[in-house]
């Protein structure tokens, strides 16, 4: 059922449990193998990870908060609440690369109905720390008698996504880890985002500017691109290549100015969620990450019917 045109979290966690068992339901199997245990379906496994998020909590502590609120588990229709290591298991085949895609699809089929237009659509990327512990902590852990550290990270994981400007939606992710350049990420992110939705406009800031990525998103995908030929070293010469040229004479400051409701999707992330990914491998990240994404589109769809 399509929603309402308000940029806005749910705040209920019944109501995002509903939301998340909805989106499961329209794509994943109930089981992942005919001779499995059948205990839980993948559907209840994929809302109790949403949750896990949503509450900012560990699996343990997810399986408290079940054991704790019975409502919960009947809006699940759960008849036990799943072990900590059922859960965790289970995010590793429900948060691969596939079955995210499929579900995210899923959101977006929720959240947008029929229409299949996007007016305004937004591009960025973010680092989220790989520890809990405070930049405070980390500037003080030498001696005192030298310097405070400036740098608190030398990698971080890193998460990449199109948006809807106009309601904060995601539209298409991508994880990895950083620090490593934006502009090379243009075209995957956008290439999922159009299998769901067509954009009619993209705005991106001057780390996704090249000229190759001007070419695929409007020759290729008819996307008006917005985004400042600045890449590179500061100089007064005419960009090259065609669609940045245009950039530089008739550049649409207005649109851009549009770009800023991504931060606000980071920004929205990592206040309701937490700004670090707490997984310790690279793969755990990567699926700390992803349920993150989905975990945000999940709270913004409010008001969902759910129909057994």
């Amino acid at each position: 059922m399509r929603t309402d045109n308000v940029a806005r979290t749910s705040k209920s966690p019944k109501a995002v449990a509903r939301a998340a068992l909805e989106a499961a339901q329209r794509v994943l199997p109930f089981y992942t193998h005919p001779n499995s245990p059948k205990v839980f379906t993948q559907h209840q496994l994929f809302a109790c990870l949403v949750l896990k998020n949503f509450l900012k909590t560990d699996y343990r502590g997810v399986v408290a908060h079940l054991a704790d609120h019975p409502q919960l588990c009947e809006v699940l229709r759960l008849k036990r609440v799943p072990h900590f290591t059922t859960l965790q298991k289970a995010s590793q085949h429900l948060l691969a690369s596939q079955p995210v895609q499929r579900v995210l699809e899923s959101t977006i089929r929720m959240r947008y109905g029929r229409r299949r237009r996007v007016a305004s659509s937004a591009i960025d990327s973010t680092g989220l720390e790989c520890t809990a512990a405070s930049g405070y902590f980390v500037r003080r852990r030498h001696r005192v008698s030298l310097p405070w550290k400036t740098v608190i990270y030398h990698r971080y994981a890193k998460l990449g996504l199109v948006c809807d400007t106009s309601c904060h939606f995601i539209l298409s992710i991508r994880v990895g880890r950083g620090p490593r350049p934006d502009v090379d990420e243009l075209v995957p992110l956008v290439t999922n985002a159009v299998r769901s939705m067509l954009l009619k406009c993209l705005s991106a800031d001057a780390g996704y500017d090249s000229e190759a990525n001007h070419r695929f998103a409007r020759d290729t995908c008819g996307i008006r691109t917005v985004i400042p030929a600045k890449h590179g070293r500061p100089t007064e010469k005419p960009a090259r290549g065609r669609y940045r040229g245009l950039m530089q004479t008739r550049f649409d400051e207005k649109q851009y100015h549009t770009r800023a409701q991504v931060e606000t999707v980071m920004s929205m992330i990592k206040r309701r969620q937490g700004a670090h990914a707490r997984g310790r491998t690279y793969h755990a990240q990567c699926r700390d990450l992803r349920l993150m994404a989905l975990t945000h589109n999940v709270m913004i769809l409010l008001r969902v019917e759910v129909f057994y």
